[in-house]
């Protein structure tokens, strides 16, 4: 899937259930989510007995499950019957097809264009500062 059409799909899903929060958005899918202790892994996604599941970290800070759930919340949608885990430090750096569809999914949910607009002298990096994000995020923002 093209950038400019995951862009699409992520608007789709905004204005349908009008959020940006990807665990709103999971329950509005029925998608199950977990937290729990994963030892390495941020977190994974998992078609389990034709049910779609999130299993979440239990140690990572806020902003940080916001967007691994944001990336497999991305799985869930567009890799249904994959199983993809997100290993912490690693997953922004891969260069899979489904892992980059994965990354540019959260980036356009948790980085709306509107941040982008109304911070016109910022860098990209500030950017995703000023939301919350780590910067390697923009670089799969569009």
């Amino acid at each position: 899937m093209k950038a400019h059409d995951v862009k699409r799909l992520v608007a789709y899903y905004v204005k349908k259930y009008n959020t940006r929060n990807p665990f709103e958005l999971a329950s509005y899918l029925g998608v199950e989510v977990q937290t729990g202790q994963l030892g390495e892994s941020s977190g994974f996604y998992m078609f389990l007995k034709n049910h779609k599941c999130i299993f979440l970290n239990e140690d990572l800070e806020e902003h940080e499950r916001t967007l691994v759930m944001a990336h497999e919340l991305a799985h869930s949608i567009m890799h249904r019957k994959e199983n993809c885990y997100f290993i912490r430090n690693r997953t922004l750096m891969l260069t899979s097809k489904i892992e980059i569809e994965a990354n540019t999914f959260a980036a356009e949910l948790l980085i709306p264009d509107g941040i982008i607009m109304e911070n016109p002298g910022l860098t990209r990096a500030q950017i995703a500062c000023l939301a919350g994000y780590d910067e390697r995020i923009m670089e799969f923002k569009k």
